[in-house]
């Protein structure tokens, strides 16, 4: 099978597999939802992903390895992660 997303830096089967189950089928549909909100459309459907999983999604979404993200960017995006899922409790 030749599947888009395992192509991209960061994401292997298990990634890609849970990406799928979410409508996420492609580098186009990745970029388009963004790392957070494609982490946490995985995360609502109720997979176990630590957030190596929102910073492999940003680094696919960049071609770079998610350990090379700058620290800056990692903490931004757990920040937007925090601030959209503080909204959305009841």
């Amino acid at each position: 099978m030749n599947d888009e997303l395992q192509h991209l830096k960061n994401l292997g089967k298990t990634s890609a597999q849970w990406l799928h189950a979410v409508g996420i089928h492609s580098a186009s549909d990745l970029r388009r939802l963004g790392a957070v909100d494609a982490y946490r459309a995985v995360r609502t459907r109720g997979f176990r992903a630590s957030k190596v999983l929102l910073y492999a999604i940003e680094g696919a979404l960049m071609d770079v390895h998610w350990n090379d993200i700058p620290t800056e960017r990692k903490e931004a995006l757990i920040k937007q992660l925090e601030a959209i899922s503080s909204r959305h409790k009841v």
